[in-house]
């Protein structure tokens, strides 16, 4: 028994310690912050016009593109060779952003970046392929936590190199390139998983677990590329769960995706027709989408206000407190007490305009502190919001369709940023200036606060109405001390 013990133990103890490995050398990424000083310097000498309007683009056409065909072609292969693409296609990015010349290398070299952030649902699917359904709150909670330290390291890291030791940007990259270097190593020693999702699930009790276990592992999507500091993940759409007995059949793998694709829009059709569930995705989908644009294109707004070759450069410190500030906020929602069916679209208008007011105030300052502000507010902001948005649409939810919603609720949000990004930033649509795009999204984000602000009042209002209602019904179930004091002296 005793050996059975340590077998199960170790069944999970190694991939969780490889994978943290393996999710701590891919985040520990010092250049990432000084990405856009690096690339507008003498290292590649580009403009702000061909960075902004045709190199950044580049990543979220090619992550929109790659994204589905990945995530199926995830689920076939279980996931580690994915995982090893990952890693591949880091090594691939750093190359290319070290020794790669022109706008052409540098769209490489976001292409490069669209295949990482693409594969990154196979990081977070493994666990559940892995481990055991007891182990996955706590393992998730492992590889969520090991990124965001990554991170806060590396900024924190690349700071101090460059504030005290003088550091160039091009050895930020190199350090970057050894480091992405370890984390495909790491992955290299991944045990290959038995069973998957779909293709590969196996009948058993052990794919089935909480939406609150699930939603540990989604409550903030920090895929940090090239130019932009956090990106959405897919890691909840393979969180857990088996098709039926009768979907494992023997057929051929065509009918096993025909049947997939079939329960699975019958499941988003029952999800959606949840009013709560509707419009609580609607805000996550849209401010998800904003959000990923202003941390794609925020450092060359800071680099314009603050030219990186005529001033020092504070984004490594700003980063590191954002990304601490931000998961400080995440954790202090678990402690607030709301009635969240109540007051949470209030709370969704609220933070909404503070972070319009906060993209406004970026756009209209000359103050580059000003500017750090208004980030450090904008990133916080969201990153609670988006942890209540979490819990709400999964409170309901089998793990199935939690993963599935927010599969797709990422999806949505990818294909209102790629509009965005053709509308305002791409050189085939209006092509405009940075400093203006910061007036659109701080009115993208005012736009979203008024709608829920609607939703909110209607919400308030309804409420009040039924609970008039039900006081003028029955009088007795509000004041019952009123009604006892007027049955005693009615016996009197």
């Amino acid at each position: 028994m005793d050996c059975f013990r340590s077998s199960q133990s170790y069944s999970w103890i190694y991939p969780t310690v490889i994978l943290c490995l393996f999710g701590f050398f891919s985040m520990m990424r010092p250049s990432e912050p000084f990405l856009i000083p690096y690339l507008s310097g003498p290292n590649k000498n580009l403009t702000s016009s061909e960075i902004t309007n045709q190199i950044l683009p580049v990543w979220t056409y090619a992550y929109l593109v790659l994204l589905l065909p990945v995530f199926i072609l995830t689920d076939y292969v279980r996931y580690k060779p994915v995982i090893i693409l990952q890693g591949l296609s880091f090594i691939v990015t750093w190359l290319l952003l070290l020794f790669g010349q022109g706008v052409k290398a540098m769209q490489a070299v976001e292409f490069s970046y669209g295949v990482v952030t693409a594969t990154e649902v196979a990081y977070y699917a493994y666990i559940y392929s892995v481990v055991s359904p007891e182990h996955y709150q706590r393992v998730s909670s492992y590889c969520r936590s090991v990124t965001l330290v990554a991170y806060t390291a590396a900024s924190m890291l690349a700071q101090l190199l460059v504030s005290l030791a003088n550091v160039s940007y091009f050895y930020l990259n190199v350090m970057t390139l050894a480091s992405v270097a370890l984390a495909f190593l790491c992955s290299l020693f991944l045990p290959m998983p038995k069973k998957s999702m779909f293709f590969h699930a196996k009948p058993s009790k052990e794919v089935q677990t909480s939406p609150s276990t699930a939603a540990v592992a989604e409550e903030s999507q920090e895929v940090d590329a090239p130019g932009c500091s956090e990106k959405p993940t897919l890691e909840m759409l393979t969180v857990s769960g088996s098709l039926g007995d009768s979907q494992r059949s023997s057929s051929g793998p065509h009918n096993v995706i025909v049947r997939v694709f079939v329960q699975w829009l019958r499941d988003l059709r029952e999800c959606y027709s949840s009013k709560h569930l509707f419009y609580w995705s609607l805000w996550w989908a849209f401010s998800t989408a904003g959000f990923n644009q202003v941390l794609n294109y925020v450092q060359i707004l800071w680099d314009y206000k603050a030219p990186s070759q005529n001033s020092s450069v504070y984004n490594g410190a700003v980063e590191a407190i954002a990304t601490f500030g931000g998961a400080v906020a995440a954790f202090a929602v678990g402690y607030v007490k709301v009635n969240w069916d109540l007051l949470g679209e209030l709370a969704l208008a609220i933070f909404s305009v503070v972070n319009a007011g906060a993209l406004l105030l970026m756009h209209y300052t000359d103050s580059i502190w000003a500017c750090y502000a208004g980030y450090l507010m904008f990133k916080s902001g969201y990153m609670l919001l988006i942890t209540i948005a979490v819990f709400q649409i999964a409170v309901n939810l089998s793990v199935e369709r939690y993963a599935l919603v927010f599969g797709i609720n990422t999806f949505i949000a990818l294909v209102i940023q790629t509009i965005l990004t053709m509308i305002v930033v791409d050189q085939r649509g209006l092509n405009l200036p940075i400093s203006v795009q910061f007036l659109v999204y701080g009115s993208y984000f005012a736009v979203i606060a008024g709608i829920f602000l609607m939703r909110s009042i209607s919400i308030i209002y309804s409420a009040k109405c039924l609970k008039g209602s039900a006081l003028s019904q029955n009088p007795d179930e509000l004041h019952p001390e009123e009604s006892s004091d007027v049955s005693l002296e009615t016996r009197l």
